[in-house]
This record gives structure tokens, C-alpha cells and sequence, in this order.
């Protein structure tokens, strides 16, 4: 599936890729030092776990840094590099979560407000210190493809079509996944004792940007 470069909007993003395909070791620095946070804060909010979001970023920085010793200049200059890094700390997500499918699940801690606010809107009230506990629990607790999307799309602020170029799937797919999650965080926060007091605005439709 290809998609419109994200990268192009993005000048510093675009200086990165350019500086990995001249300079690899430098140019590493500088993407770990771009595009660190938002790794983190998708690690941070598809685990609810402060801990395991250091372990899973730090092994995705390391798997892509290692692939990207492997990459000709050529194929470096023509990443989509944020969807790249994504799309590497997802695989790593997963298989976590299938090497620790027998063992007791952990408690979750889902506490730690990231960036981003553009509305009075689900995502906006994760940032509020005194919602963020709470949909930041429930937003864990969404089914994996919906947590996912939820995140991709409303937390880290990703288009539709970059969303579905990391999922590998049609962007209808992804906003169907998305409109379902947020629906039923609604639902959650409604049905959630510490979620009694929390309005969930309406959401716009999930056009691609």
C-alpha cells in the first residue's frame, strides 16, 4: 500500500532522513532525538506501562538502527520514517505480548499525559491530569486493533493514511477501528465509576489529513 509522503511536511523530519542516508551515526542521533517522544508516547499508551514503554522504544530504536546499517542510501533517503519506526515498535509490542500470553497480566499504570491538544475531544481529556488516569487506563483496555488505531490516530495525531500504511489495511478499515474504540470509551467512561464525571465529546468523522 503506498501513501503520500509524510515526511514532506515535516522539514526537520525530512533533514533527518537526508542526514541518515550521508551520515548513519550522526544522523541516528538525530532521529532518536526527533522522533524519540513519539515512539514512546505510542509505546507508552498500547502498554500503560511507563516501564515496558522504555524497554519496547529502546528495542525498536536498536532493531532500526540495525536495519538501517543494512539499507543502501538510496532505499534510507525513500523512508517514511516515522511510520517506519512505528510500524518496528509495534512488531516488537506484539511480540511481547505473545511471549507474555501464559504469564499473570501486570497492573496497569497509565498515568503519564503526552502531547498533543486540537479540541474539546477524547484525546484532549487523556491530557487533563485530572481524566488522564482513567482513560488512559481504559484506553489499554480496548481490543489490540482498536487501542491501536485509537492511539495512532487521536493521541499521536497520525492521518488516516499513514495509520493505515502502518496497519497494512484499507483506511476505512482504520477508521472503522477508530470510530469503534472511541465509541466505546464513551461507553466505558459512562459504565466506569471514576468515570462518572467525564463527558465525552462527539468526535469528528475520521477523514484522512
Amino acid at each position: 500500500m503506498t501513501t503520500p509522503r509524510a515526511d514532506a511536511a515535516d522539514p526537520r523530519g525530512r533533514a533527518v532522513v537526508d542526514h541518515l542516508a550521508t551520515d548513519l551515526d550522526a544522523g541516528f542521533v538525530q532521529l532518536v532525538d526527533h522522533y524519540g517522544r513519539t515512539v514512546h508516547s505510542v509505546a507508552l499508551r498500547v502498554t500503560g506501562h511507563p516501564l515496558d514503554a522504555e524497554d519496547l522504544s529502546a528495542e525498536a530504536f536498536l532493531r532500526a538502527y540495525a536495519a538501517l546499517r543494512g539499507y543502501p542510501p538510496e532505499r534510507i533517503a525513500a523512508l517514511q520514517v516515522r511510520a517506519w519506526l512505528v510500524t518496528i515498535l509495534l512488531n516488537v509490542w506484539r511480540n511481547m505480548v505473545r511471549d507474555r500470553s501464559r504469564r499473570p497480566a501486570l497492573v496497569t499504570v497509565a498515568d503519564v499525559p503526552d502531547r498533543r491538544s486540537s479540541g474539546p475531544s477524547i484525546e484532549d481529556q487523556v491530557e487533563q491530569a485530572e481524566n488522564g488516569r482513567v482513560l488512559g487506563r481504559l484506553v489499554t483496555e480496548l481490543p489490540a486493533q482498536q487501542r491501536v488505531a485509537v492511539v495512532l490516530r487521536h493521541i499521536i495525531g497520525l492521518p488516516v493514511a499513514e495509520i493505515a500504511s502502518i496497519l497494512e489495511c484499507p483506511e476505512g478499515t482504520v477508521k472503522s477501528h477508530v470510530s469503534r474504540g472511541l465509541q466505546r470509551l464513551r461507553t466505558q467512561c459512562a459504565l466506569d465509576p471514576a468515570g462518572a464525571g467525564i463527558v465525552l465529546t462527539a468526535v469528528g468523522s475520521e477523514e484522512a489529513s
